[in-house]
Parts: structure tokens; C-alpha cells; sequence
């Protein structure tokens, strides 16, 4: 891996000034904490702030970026003025990052940024990522990807590096716990980010609430298979906690929660 390294950082010095959009995940903290480790002050986060990003995620994210030492800021973008981005269809994704870039090329060209990265990594480009065309469209590097780490050594890179996202959990934004077609609006979304919050008072780490629309909104709650053990114990009170939350009912996912759907 040693050699991807140096090839990231090789990279990272002849694209500086750089930006690099962070989201507090762990690609795009590590990617920010080398760029921060290899260009000092010549490299600048930028940070999303919608309605789809927790409050507790925001605050996260900019005091892990102080903790290495990283300058961010943290823009408004406005995907929730775009119908289509409401409208939830299955690239709903790329209006987001669409949005995020656009400001980025704006803050870039205003400062005379050199260029903006993201936190692809080798593997991402086995998925169906609607980000990376957004990506192409305003020449976005990845510079993860282009070094050849894959997710596992971008977490192995990640301890080596002390950062508290080496083993986090991949949580993707509020609005991919709505089906696609079901509109996005913001009341659903304060709905889904009270209910994650309340199961994760209760010890859980990996799992979502999922918005069920209809006459009156409904969850339906997906457990980890390995934190699995622990819900029998808790289930009425998870069940209660989140009707009172504001969920008219609760379901709980017998299949629990496996990954790859947001």
C-alpha cells in the first residue's frame, strides 16, 4: 500500500490549491487528511449543508477535520429548489452532487483553486455511483481511485492515520432512506433523522429507518444482522420511541440491514 500512498500524495501536490469535497465519510476524510498531511494550508474542505445531512453528522464531520488540522467550510447548497432532485428518481444522487460541485467550480474559481477532488475509491467504480457523473461533468478528480486504493485500504490507510472513520459505518444522506418516487420533503426527512437518532441512543450502530409514505408515515426499522441479538430485548421500547417521534407505525425488518441500499 505504501506505494499507492505516495502515488495519492504525488498526485494530491500537482493539483494544489486544491479542494476537496468532504462529507465526513471515510473516503473523504482520508483523502482530506492526506491532502491536509501533504499540502498544508494549500488544501481546503467543503462541506454540503441541506436539510439531508444530520445536524449530529455536520457536527461531526467539522470537528474530525479540526482534529487533523483541516480548513472547511461549509456551504448551503440548494438541491431542494430542484424538482428533480425532489421527485426522488434512482440518480437522485446526481442533482446532489451536481449542486455541490457547481459551488465548489464557483468557490474555486473565485480563489484560484487549482482544481476540486472527491472520495471515490478503486472499488466504487463496481457500483452504480450517479456522483461520479456529476463528477465527469465539472472534471472532479479522484484521486483515491486514480492511486488504486481500494475501500479496505482506504480504512487500513485510515488507522495509520488515527482517524476516528477508519471503522464508521458508511451512512449515506437522510434522503436515501425515502423509496425512490416517493417525493423528498423536508418534514420526512426531520421524521427520519429523530427516529436514527432515538435508535441510536439505544446502543444500536449499523441500521436505518426507512420512510414509508401513505395516509399517516411509517418506519420500517433494519438492524444490522450482528447487532440482531440485541433488539429482542428492546424492540417494544424501539417501537414505542419511534411512534412517539412521530411515526404512526413500526415495522422491523426481519432480514435486517445488509448494506448497498443506502
Amino acid at each position: 500500500m505504501t506505494g499507492k500512498v505516495s502515488r495519492l500524495e504525488t498526485l494530491l501536490r500537482a493539483h494544489a490549491p486544491l479542494l476537496v469535497a468532504y462529507s465526513g465519510g471515510v473516503d473523504s476524510t482520508c483523502l482530506l487528511a492526506v491532502a491536509q498531511r501533504t499540502l498544508g494550508r494549500a488544501v481546503t474542505g467543503v462541506i454540503a449543508d441541506s436539510p439531508s445531512l444530520p445536524r449530529a453528522a455536520l457536527a461531526d464531520a467539522l470537528e474530525v477535520a479540526r482534529g487533523f488540522g483541516a480548513t472547511v467550510e461549509v456551504i448551503a447548497t440548494r438541491e431542494f429548489e430542484n424538482a428533480e432532485y425532489l421527485s426522488n428518481p434512482p440518480n437522485r444522487c446526481y442533482f446532489c452532487k451536481a449542486e455541490l460541485f457547481a459551488g465548489m467550480d464557483t468557490l474555486a474559481r473565485e480563489r484560484g483553486f487549482a482544481a476540486i477532488a472527491y472520495g471515490e475509491n478503486a472499488d466504487d467504480p463496481a457500483h452504480l455511483r450517479p456522483g461520479s457523473q456529476a463528477a465527469r461533468e465539472f472534471s472532479v478528480l479522484a484521486p483515491l481511485k486514480e492511486a488504486g486504493l481500494t475501500k479496505a485500504e482506504v480504512r487500513a490507510l485510515s488507522l495509520e492515520l488515527g482517524l476516528p472513520t477508519a471503522d464508521a459505518p458508511a451512512q449515506p444522506c437522510l434522503s436515501s432512506r425515502i423509496p425512490h418516487g416517493t417525493t423528498v420533503t423536508r418534514e420526512a426527512l426531520d421524521l427520519v433523522e429523530r427516529g436514527e437518532d432515538f435508535v441510536r441512543s439505544l446502543g444500536f450502530r449499523v441500521f436505518r429507518v426507512r420512510y414509508l409514505a401513505g395516509e399517516s408515515a411509517g418506519a420500517r426499522v433494519q438492524i444490522a444482522p450482528h447487532e440482531m441479538a440485541g433488539l429482542a430485548a428492546r424492540r417494544a421500547e424501539l417501537e414505542t420511541g419511534l411512534r412517539q417521534t412521530g411515526f404512526a407505525h413500526v415495522e422491523i425488518d426481519p432480514q435486517g440491514y445488509r448494506g448497498g441500499g443506502g
